[in-house]
C-alpha cells in the first residue's frame, strides 16, 4: 500500500488552505456565523465551483468529484484549521452518504447532483440530543429507541389517508444547520409498538407543518436549529409509500456514522493544530521580565507536550481516513487533543486569553460544543473498546460493516498497514514543523 499523498490531494490542500487563509480568519468567521444563513453563502458557492468541496466523495456519476471519505477528511483537516461555518458537515459527510445508500435511482438522480454542486444543502434531523447515539459513535441501539421507541415522543411517522405518502409529527432539537437547509433527512418512528422501525423521510423546506427556529449555542461556528413537523409531509427515502420498509437504516446510520467520525477527527486536528500554531506565534513575540515568555522553560514544556498530542491525533485521523472502522477511536483522540491544546491557548495567552471575544475563544467554544454534540470522549473511547472486546466477548460483526479490503485507495500519508490505531500511532512520524521557541 502506498501511504503518500497524491498530487491531486496535495493540490485540493494547498488550494483550500490558499482560499481560507484570505477569506476565513477570525473576523470574517465572526462575522459569516451572524448572518441569517450562519455562513459565508459567497464562500461556500466558490468553494463548491473551484474545488467541488461537497462533492468531492460523491460518485461521479451523480456529479461529484468521486473521490473517497480520506480526502473528504484531508479538506475538512483545512476547513478545521479556519474553523469554517458551512453546511459541509451536514450535507457532505452526513445526507448524501445516507441518500447514496438508502434512496431510490430517482432519488439520487434528483438530489445528490444538486448537493455535490453545492447548490443544494440538507441536514439531518434526529430526536432530542442523540447523534452520537444514532450514528452509533457512543454506543449500539438497534432497537432505535433514540429516534421514539414506537412510543410517545421523538418524530413519529404514519401513512397518509389513502396510503398517499407520509406525515410527520415530534420535533428535534438539536439539528445541524437545520435553520438554514432547503433539504431536511428526518430519521422517524413507525408501525407503533409492536412493529416499530426507524426510517428515514425527507422534508422539503416549504412543506406545511414544518417549522424551524435558530438556537443560541455556544460554538456559532456549529449553528444548531429546533424542527418541529406537525402534520408535515414527507417523502419516505428508500421509496414512495411501504417500499424500503426492509432497507437497513440503522445500519446506514452506522456506517454513516464511521466515516464522519473520521471527517471530525481531522477537523478537530486542524483546529488543535492551527491553535497550537496561534499559540507558539504569540510566546515568541509576548515578554515578560524582559525576554520572550517563549523561552522559559516551563513554557516549552507545556507547548511540547501539547505538540506530540496533536502529532498523535493526527497520526490517528490519517488511519481512521483510510480505515473508518477505527473513526471512534481517532476521533476520541483528536476532541481530547482539540479540547487540551484550546485550554492551554487560553492560558498561554495570559490575560488577554481570558477575554470571551478573543480569538481563542473560537477554538475553545469548538472543543466544547463538538465534545457535547459527538462524544463525551470517554463514550467514544469505552463503545471502540466493547466493539473491539477488550473487556469481554467480541461482539459478531455486522452486516453492513465495510471490509478492510474496500478502504480507500487514496490512503492519506502516515497510515499503518497494522490493524491496531496503537501501532499506526506509534509507527506514524509528524509532518509538520517542529515547535521551536
Amino acid at each position: 500500500m502506498d501511504a503518500a499523498f497524491t498530487a491531486e490531494q496535495d493540490e485540493i490542500r494547498r488550494t483550500l488552505r490558499e482560499i481560507l487563509g484570505k477569506r476565513c480568519g477570525p473576523d470574517e468567521v465572526k462575522a459569516a456565523v451572524r448572518t441569517t444563513d450562519g455562513y459565508d453563502r459567497e464562500l461556500w458557492q466558490r468553494l463548491s465551483r473551484q474545488l467541488g468541496l461537497p462533492g468531492i466523495a460523491v460518485a461521479e456519476e451523480y456529479g461529484g468529484v468521486g473521490c473517497g471519505p480520506a480526502d473528504l477528511a484531508l479538506a475538512c483537516e483545512e476547513t478545521g484549521r479556519a474553523l469554517l461555518p458551512s453546511p459541509l458537515l451536514a450535507t457532505a459527510a452526513l445526507c448524501a452518504p445516507l441518500i447514496a445508500a438508502l434512496g431510490t435511482d430517482s432519488q439520487r438522480s434528483a438530489l445528490l447532483p444538486p448537493l455535490a454542486s453545492g447548490a443544494l444543502t440538507a441536514a439531518l434531523a434526529v430526536p432530542g440530543p442523540a447523534l452520537a447515539t444514532a450514528l452509533a459513535l457512543t454506543g449500539d441501539d438497534p432497537a432505535g429507541r433514540w429516534s421514539g421507541g414506537g412510543r410517545a415522543g421523538g418524530v413519529q411517522a404514519r401513512a397518509g389517508a389513502g396510503g398517499e405518502g407520509w406525515r410527520l409529527f415530534g420535533e428535534a432539537a438539536q439539528v445541524l444547520d437545520g435553520h438554514s437547509a432547503p433539504l431536511l433527512l428526518v430519521a422517524a418512528h413507525t408501525g407503533g409498538f409492536a412493529r416499530s422501525r426507524t426510517l428515514l423521510f425527507l422534508v422539503r423546506e416549504d412543506a406545511p407543518g414544518l417549522v424551524r427556529s435558530r438556537q443560541a449555542v455556544l460554538d456559532e461556528t456549529r449553528p444548531q436549529a429546533r424542527i418541529e413537523l406537525r402534520d408535515a409531509p414527507a417523502e419516505l427515502l428508500g421509496g414512495p409509500d411501504g417500499e424500503g420498509r426492509d432497507a437497513d437504516v440503522l445500519g446506514a446510520l452506522a456506517a454513516t456514522g464511521r466515516t464522519a467520525s473520521a471527517v471530525l477527527a481531522a477537523e478537530a486536528v486542524g483546529a488543535a493544530g492551527q491553535a497550537l500554531a496561534r499559540t507558539v506565534e504569540y510566546v515568541r513575540q509576548r515578554e515578560q521580565f524582559g525576554r520572550a515568555i517563549g523561552s522559559f522553560q516551563a513554557v516549552k514544556h507545556r507547548l511540547a507536550d501539547l505538540y506530540v498530542q496533536v502529532q498523535a491525533a493526527r497520526s490517528a485521523a490519517y488511519y481512521a481516513a483510510w480505515d473508518p472502522e477505527q473513526g471512534g477511536l481517532a476521533l476520541a483522540q483528536a476532541l481530547e487533543a482539540l479540547r487540551m491544546t484550546a485550554g492551554e491557548a487560553i492560558q498561554l495567552h495570559g490575560g488577554i486569553g481570558f477575554t470571551w471575544e478573543h480569538d481563542a475563544h473560537l477554538y475553545f467554544k469548538r472543543a466544547a460544543s463538538d465534545e457535547l454534540l459527538f462524544g463525551p470522549v470517554h463514550r467514544l473511547r469505552a463503545h471502540a473498546a466493547d466493539r473491539a472486546g477488550l473487556f469481554g466477548p467480541a461482539p459478531a460483526a455486522s452486516a453492513h460493516a465495510p471490509a478492510h479490503a474496500s478502504a480507500s485507495a487514496h490512503a492519506p500519508a502516515h497510515a499503518s498497514a497494522s490493524e491496531s490505531t496503537a501501532a499506526a500511532v506509534a509507527a506514524s512520524s509528524p509532518t509538520e514543523e517542529k515547535v521551536a521557541v
